[in-house]
């Protein structure tokens, strides 16, 4: 039976992917309505780091249709940090949403079209069980429920995404910390982790990235120092496309979060397995939420 809105507790993956999508979609319209006269950017960490009016309310308009329907559930949000309601227990089968309201804002600003609004939500054991990436400018949806598949409409057209091409030259999406010292050594590193592809793209948003590797537009994803909001849906979408995926394994948004130091350490990937495992060093693995 499909909870009532308000109701305690985890629904299935398609009940909540339902909420996701809406959710995704209230944040995308935001996005939609750019208006270069009203963007009030403002950096954050550094000057390629930036926050507009847009983000704001975009997480506004995505917190808002989650509460409607599940007041109970905890949110973390890349503007608004994280909201733990009264109560809330993850082992009493609560949810938490992972959501990051516009990535790509440097595109958004100078009006590149790889952006869009991410949400996700892991279940009570740290499992991420629905993503969502909604791309208006691209006017592309991609979304996954874990064990559903995973999925893009791509200007109304729907179809499956099953993962890695073969042949032909191959392409590594990767991107570049805000971190001054973290950018200099993944410069540095650029030589060795292209080779054996023919190019690399920089597009901007890494949650769109782990799409395009679910959707045969890229072959692999690499990139270090991710938030979680950044590859939460992401993951999940190219997870169920068939790709291997490498989460970083970082602290709890429950409990206070990774440090600094702990996130740019974190290297998150896609692609086929025996690329992920050579690029990180590691099996493949997810991360508790």
């Amino acid at each position: 039976m499909t909870a009532a809105p308000g109701a305690a507790g985890a629904s299935s993956p398609a009940e909540l992917l339902h909420l996701a999508r809406q959710a995704a979609a209230a944040g995308a319209a935001v996005l939609a309505r750019r208006d270069p006269g009203a963007l009030e950017a403002t950096s954050k960490s550094s000057d390629s780091d930036w926050v507009t009016a847009f983000d704001v309310a975009a997480e506004r308009a995505v917190r808002t249709v989650i509460l409607s329907a599940r007041p109970h559930d905890a949110i973390t949000g890349e503007e608004l940090g994280t909201t733990v309601p009264a109560g809330f227990a993850p082992d009493g089968g609560r949810v938490r949403w992972s959501i990051d309201p516009l990535d790509g804002t440097t595109n958004f600003i100078r009006d590149i079209v790889y952006y869009g609004t991410s949400v996700a939500a892991a279940g009570p054991d740290g499992t991420w069980l629905v993503g969502v990436v909604h791309a208006p400018a691209l006017d592309r949806i991609y979304w996954a429920s874990r064990g559903g598949g995973a999925w893009v409409s791509d200007h109304g057209s729907v179809r499956r995404l099953v993962g890695a091409r073969t042949g032909r030259g191959r392409l590594l999406g990767t991107g570049l910390s805000y971190d001054a010292d973290t950018r200099a050594e993944q410069i540095g590193a650029l030589a060795a982790l292209i080779e054996g592809y023919g190019d690399i793209r920089r597009l901007g948003s890494a949650a769109l990235d782990l799409c395009l590797v679910a959707d045969r537009t890229l072959d692999a994803f690499l990139e270090r120092g991710l938030h979680e909001h950044d590859y939460a849906a992401g993951a999940l979408i190219a997870e169920e496309a068939g790709l291997a995926v490498h989460r970083p394994t970082l602290r709890s948004m429950l409990d206070g979060g990774p440090t600094e130091a702990e996130r740019l350490a974190g290297v998150t990937a896609a692609g086929p397995a025996a690329l992920i495992g050579s690029l990180t060093g590691a099996a493949p693995v997810g991360d508790p939420a």
